[in-house]
Formats: structure tokens, C-alpha cells, sequence
């Protein structure tokens, strides 16, 4: 591809264009180089490696120099997200963008599996990769930088996925990486403190996540929101501003309206009243919480063309994605499950969830993740101690940050836990006072298989270690 196609303008020089990229290193000889401007460093500087690597072409903000055909822009990471989208094509027919601080997984998911249980081709990208029944791949984060993102997009529209719910982050949402994706329709989960060490104010975490339907979702497509959650009218109003039809999803929702829910120890008995009908459900699904994210599915679907008739009926077979509420092992009549909450709200909700399914006492493994959001730690611990039974503190992943330093903050909320760094030893600990009718719920990781220390990542997964501490201690007890 010409650069003068790329960009849409027209060039001269006009070389060829043979790959994107924003790192330096990565450039090979007829690539593109997209010099951003990022928290620590600079893009414009590595203009001269990039050039020595065989770059045809810079794209960076207007003033910077090159040797090369420079294509300058105000706002060179739209820019390039939307020259991705030209370089690779093609989408998924229907692209729903979900986000939210929690439940973006589990609701992207959900509507993976509503669509493939209706005879789609689905598929789902965030936390966990990209994901469907012919595609899948790994990814760093939650919503790849735009390259990454439309190269998987269009290998996953070429493999025949034609429904794709993919998360959208606030960073990604504030870096305009999916400014270039065909959303047909927007969900929004909720709104809670989180991330405000990249934000500079809960305003402007708000304004980032609210740009996926001021401004990304098509002038046709549709808003799904979950009543239910904090920040949910500030997406109506949004909505309403652009003319946008939306789907209402919760116990305050209009369209697909949950009646009630009662938890048991398999899962779910919800009553839910959509298109005027009552239909019953009982998803194996843990914690009343993924009610919300099972509905705003469910409108997700709806939202995008599926006859609700059709959609209530296959809510039966929703399943939990890995590492959310997940289910580990029985322990002497206790239970062990692992799941992602990393914020006060997303912890007190997975506790006071839980609650439900615990005939006897609640134990939480808490920690909070280095080099991240300072402020919510003490918040953190107020929320295991005001919904848990016994609260263990341990080390999360603290990256380039002091341990100790890090349970100390948390234990400001919970002063009467169990301080012990070791994750390992914790969640021994934690297995180890479990009786008949108890829960231990280990907070934090959920889905990860590694911990991060320093500049390091060592193999480690809560779920694989709850069990080892699970047989042991079965050993033990005879």
C-alpha cells in the first residue's frame, strides 16, 4: 500500500508502505514509523533508529524532523489507529465495544456465547486474548494498540468470526486506539474509583469511557447499559444527546428488566421481564453480580438484531469466564474460588456476592497491584473487612514497589487481617481454616499465571496453588 492511500493525502515521495508500527525496534525496512509521545518517553527520539532500521515513512505531531516523508498530525495516535484500519481491513460484521471498571470480561464473554449458542460465529478480545471457536491469540492488554488490534481484527473477520464483543478501556479509549473500529453497539458496565494514577480526575476517567458512544459508536448503531451501575445515567444522557436508541439492562432496566434473583450454591434463579414476557433462568453462573453482566449480555444481543424470544432461552447455558468467581476446589466442605477484583467496589461486590453461596464463614486473600493507583488501597481493605469474616493481606503483583510497603497501605482499611506476604503461604493459610459451609475467595489475579516482582514475571496462578494447598491439606487431615 501506497503511503499516499495510508493517509489519505496525497505525497510526494510516495513509497510503499509495507507494516505499521510505534516501536522502534520493531521497524523493518519499508515500515511506517508512528512517533507518539508517550508518559515516559517520547516517540520523536527514536525517529533516527527508526530511520537506520529501514523506515519509509514517520508519522508524528506537526514540528518533527525527518530525513523520511513525515505525515504530521495533531493527533498522530488516531491518526494511526485509523491508518491501521486501512492497512488492515477488514472487521467482524458486528463489533460490540464494552466498557466499564468492572465486568468487561464476563459481559464480553457472555455475548460471545449468546451469539455462538444462536448459531453465530463469535468471538470475544480483551483481559483474556482474543478468543472464538477458529481464532484465537494472546494479547498484552485489554484493548491492544491499534496495529495489534486491527491486524487481529481483520485475522479474526478472515478466519470467519462475524460477532465479536471486544472490551474497551478508559487508557485505550483516552489513546484513541479503537478509534477506527465499526462499533455497532456500545455497552457500558460501571463506573467506581479505579485507575486515577493515569487519570487525572474521576471526571476525566468518566469522559474517557464515555467517548466509546459520544463519539466511537456509528451514528445507526445502539447503547446497552446497565442500569444498575454507578454512572449509568451520565450514558443515557449521552446517548440522548446523539439521538442514540439504547437498551436498558438491570433491575432499573427498561427493556431487559430482572425481576429477581436468587443465588444457590449452583448458581442462579433469575425472573427476568423482557418485550413484555416473564422468562426464568438459572445460569451456573456465582454471585448475583453476573446477573448485571448476564443481562447487559443479553442486551448486547438483542441490541445487535437477535429476537429476545431467542436470547432468554439460551441464558441457561452462560458460563463464567476463567479467573471470575471461578470455582477451584472443596476443602473439608469449604469451597475455594478465584476472581479479578482489584477495586474497592469490585471487591466488596465479589465478597458481599459470595455471601449468598456461604452457609458458614467468609475468609478473602487480598493485595493491590504496584506501580497502579495508590488511593484505592486503604479502600480496598476497608471493603474485605467490612464483607469478609477473616481477611488474609498478601502480595499481589508490586512490580517495581516495596512489598511491605503496599500491604501496609491496605491494612490501613483493614488493621485486624492477617498480614503475610508470601501469596503462596497466604493462600495455604486460607485453605487451611476452611470447615463445612465456608468460602475462601482470593482476590486479585483471578485469570493470571504470573506474578510480577521488580522487572520480573514468575510463574504463578491462584488456582493451580489453591489446589496443591487444598491436597496437602486433605493429605494432612487424612
Amino acid at each position: 500500500m501506497r503511503l499516499s492511500e495510508l493517509a489519505y493525502e496525497t505525497i510526494s515521495p510516495d513509497p510503499q508502505i509495507d507494516g505499521l508500527t510505534a516501536d522502534s525496534r520493531a521497524v523493518s525496512r519499508g515500515f511506517l514509523f508512528a512517533a507518539l509521545e508517550g508518559v515516559k518517553s517520547d516517540g520523536a527520539d527514536f525517529i533516527p533508529q527508526a530511520e537506520e532500521n529501514g523506515a519509509a515513512a514517520i508519522l508524528a505531531r506537526p514540528g518533527v524532523r525527518s530525513t523520511l516523508p513525515v505525515i504530521e498530525d495533531p493527533e498522530p495516535r488516531r491518526r494511526l489507529a485509523q491508518m491501521a484500519a486501512r492497512f488492515y481491513p477488514r472487521q467482524p460484521e458486528v463489533v460490540a465495544g464494552i466498557t466499564g471498571t468492572n465486568g468487561k470480561t464476563s459481559t464480553a464473554r457472555f455475548a460471545a456465547q449468546l451469539w455462538t449458542l444462536l448459531g453465530y460465529e463469535a468471538g470475544s478480545m480483551g483481559t483474556l486474548g482474543a478468543q472464538s471457536r477458529v481464532y484465537e491469540r494472546p494479547l498484552a492488554h485489554t484493548t491492544p494498540e491499534p496495529v495489534t488490534l486491527h491486524e487481529t481484527l481483520d485475522a479474526m473477520a478472515r478466519a470467519g468470526v462475524t460477532h465479536l464483543a471486544m472490551e474497551a478501556s478508559s487508557h485505550a479509549l483516552a489513546q484513541h486506539r479503537p478509534d477506527a473500529v465499526n462499533f455497532r453497539v456500545a455497552a457500558f458496565t460501571n463506573i467506581t474509583q479505579d485507575h486515577l494514577d493515569y487519570h487525572a480526575s474521576f471526571d476525566d476517567y468518566f469522559a474517557a469511557k464515555g467517548r466509546l458512544f459520544s463519539q466511537l459508536l456509528t451514528t445507526s448503531g445502539t447503547a446497552a447499559i446497565n442500569m444498575d451501575g454507578e454512572g449509568a445515567q451520565g450514558v443515557v444522557e449521552i446517548a440522548r444527546a446523539r439521538n442514540l436508541p439504547t437498551i436498558q439492562t438491570g433491575v432499573k432496566g427498561r427493556d431487559v428488566k430482572l425481576l429477581s434473583c436468587k443465588p444457590h450454591l449452583g448458581g442462579l434463579a433469575l425472573e427476568i421481564e423482557c418485550n413484555g414476557y416473564v422468562y426464568r433462568a438459572d445460569p451456573p453462573l456465582i454471585g448475583a453480580f453476573q446477573a448485571e453482566n448476564a443481562l447487559l449480555a443479553a442486551g448486547i444481543v438483542i441490541a445487535a438484531g437477535a429476537k429476545p424470544y431467542d436470547v432468554m432461552l439460551q441464558l441457561d447455558n452462560l458460563e463464567g469466564a476463567p479467573g471470575r468467581m471461578e470455582y477451584i476446589t472443596e476443602v473439608w466442605g469449604g469451597g475455594v474460588y478465584v476472581d479479578y477484583a482489584h477495586t474497592p467496589d469490585a471487591v466488596a461486590t465479589a465478597l458481599a456476592a459470595i455471601r449468598a453461596h456461604a452457609p458458614g464463614k467468609v475468609i478473602a486473600i487480598i493485595g493491590a497491584g504496584g506501580d497502579r493507583d495508590r488511593t484505592k488501597r486503604p479502600l480496598m481493605g476497608e471493603a474485605a473487612a467490612k464483607y469478609a469474616d477473616t481477611v488474609i493481606v498478601a502480595d499481589d503483583n508490586p512490580r517495581t514497589e516495596d512489598p511491605a510497603a503496599i500491604r501496609a497501605e491496605l491494612m490501613k482499611g483493614c488493621p485486624d487481617a492477617k498480614n503475610i506476604g508470601d501469596r503462596a503461604e497466604a493462600i495455604a493459610t486460607g485453605v487451611a481454616m476452611l470447615s463445612e459451609g465456608d468460602v475462601l475467595l482470593i482476590l486479585g489475579k483471578g485469570h493470571e499465571a504470573g506474578q510480577q516482582v521488580g522487572d520480573e514475571i514468575f510463574p504463578f496462578d491462584d488456582a493451580s496453588v489453591a489446589r496443591d494447598a487444598a491436597s496437602d491439606r486433605m493429605k494432612e487431615l487424612g
